[in-house]
């Protein structure tokens, strides 16, 4: 998978570029300062790029960028930042958002997950969602988005309480992988927390303990 990184601050540019040139399955194509970005990102057809952009910077590219956008957006924001790149999920812009804090696992999960097509909230974002009228508290189950098979039997490992290195040991699979499989899990279930999956699950009849 190709990845191209957009960071302002030469630290944090610095920081991603190692996260990325660490995996064998991400090629680096660009590191990038800031806006515009339309052209380039048109030019180098990256599959996935990596925002770490401050404030108007962020709302400079996002806003030049068409929806959908062609590559797959992972957005590390600050607290303030997480609404605003919210909606653009919504719009089909932005697949991810994650804390500027991100670990580099996290950061190389919410990619593959991006890739295959998911969206991912890091739990600290969905912690900062403001709720929203005529909702739930708790999203139920969306039926066009089943568990598949491999997710129910992490949901019951979840359920057991193991751990991502656990679960990925027993699985035979890597922990990015494990990590992909509870993120889907918690986006399809519509659940902020492991505990609020597994408690979920058991509602669904997918877990029986």
């Amino acid at each position: 998978m190709t990845t191209v990184l957009v960071a302002a601050r030469g630290a944090a540019r610095a920081r991603l570029e190692a996260v990325i040139g660490a995996s064998r399955a991400l090629r680096l194509l660009a590191g990038l300062a800031e806006a515009p970005l339309a052209r380039r990102l048109q030019a180098l057809r990256p599959d996935v790029v990596v925002l770490d952009l401050d404030g108007g910077r962020l709302d400079a590219v996002l806003a030049e960028l068409p929806t959908p956008a062609a590559a797959a957006l992972v957005v590390l924001a600050d607290a303030p930042r997480r609404v605003r790149a919210d909606r653009a999920i919504e719009r089909g812009l932005v697949r991810a958002v994650l804390p500027r804090d991100a670990t580099s696992g996290e950061i190389l999960a919410a990619v593959d997950a991006v890739v295959a097509g998911l969206v991912v909230l890091h739990p600290d974002a969905l912690a900062a969602r403001p709720p929203r009228e005529a909702r739930p508290a708790r999203a139920a189950v969306d039926p066009a988005q089943p568990l598949t098979a491999r997710e129910i039997e992490v949901l019951g490992m979840l359920a057991e309480g193991l751990g991502n290195k656990t679960i990925a040991v027993r699985l035979g699979i890597s922990t990015h992988t494990a990590k992909f499989h509870v993120a889907s899990i918690l986006a399809k279930l519509g659940a902020g927390s492991r505990t609020e999956a597994v408690t979920v699950g058991m509602r669904r009849g997918l877990v029986v303990i």
